[in-house]
């Protein structure tokens, strides 16, 4: 089952894994899909909208890169692709979203029932 998300925990998601490391748009939906056991997915339409948001606030920057698979012909020129970075800024932005996200959490727990065995479990 796939769980839709906001927009604000779609900012956290993407800034959160390229904190890991910079990585261009596919990856970056590839990398939520596989950390979610698939159950998050920043769909296209919803993805490149957030980065160019993100990129334009200055919490991200992106370069363009050439890239040649192995499997290239000689001579090719590659694929060019957007990668993206944290910037200073974005990790800040991260911070507040997690601190807020695990204050969130702490709050809601306050409400919850103890766990029970779900039906038909």
């Amino acid at each position: 089952m796939t769980t839709r998300i906001d927009t604000t925990t779609s900012e956290l998601v993407a800034l959160s894994v390229l904190a890991e490391e910079p990585l261009y748009g596919y990856a970056i939906a590839k990398r939520v899909a596989a950390r979610s056991d698939e159950r998050l997915r920043l769909t296209p339409g919803v993805l490149y909208p957030l980065l160019k948001r993100l990129e334009k606030s200055g919490l991200v920057t992106a370069t363009w890169e050439t890239v040649r698979s192995d499997r290239a012909e000689e001579g090719s020129e590659g694929r060019r692709r957007k990668w993206y970075r944290l910037s200073a800024k974005g990790r800040k932005r991260l911070a507040h979203h997690a601190n807020a996200q695990r204050e969130h959490q702490r709050l809601i727990e306050a409400f919850l029932p103890p766990e029970e065995p779900e039906a038909g479990a």
